[in-house]
């Protein structure tokens, strides 16, 4: 069975800083590709970052978290993470993890999903 259980998350001031980690189980996490989305109420789901399976490759859009967050992995450890600097009231989500074998940005893709965990930052 694969589990993603992501952890991390908290209530921060605008301006700081939290660390994302997600850690797979019951998969080859080597084999797959490894992204963050999130959701804040009411709105749609959003792509934050993806890395490709050795971690070569990792993109992070949209521009509203480009240079603010960056993704990673130690396949070692089984772990994805997500480290988010200088947060916005805007970076308030719930912020999931997700694992296909394919690289993309599509939510509608992945085949594996965290449970997520919140992040809400203060102004």
């Amino acid at each position: 069975q694969v589990q993603l259980v992501e952890s991390g998350g908290g209530l921060v001031q605008a301006g700081g800083s939290l660390r994302l980690s997600c850690v797979g189980s019951g998969l080859s996490f080597s084999s797959y590709a490894m992204a963050w989305f999130r959701q804040a109420p009411g709105k749609e789901r959003e792509f934050v970052a993806v890395i490709s399976r050795s971690g070569g490759r990792a993109a992070a859009l949209p521009d509203s978290v480009k240079g603010r967050f960056t993704i990673s992995r130690d396949n070692a450890k089984n772990t994805v993470y997500l480290q988010m600097n200088s947060l916005k009231p805007e970076d308030t989500a719930v912020y999931y993890c997700a694992a296909d074998v394919v690289y993309g940005m599509d939510g509608e893709q992945y085949d594996y999903w965290g449970q997520g965990t919140q992040v809400t930052v203060s102004s």
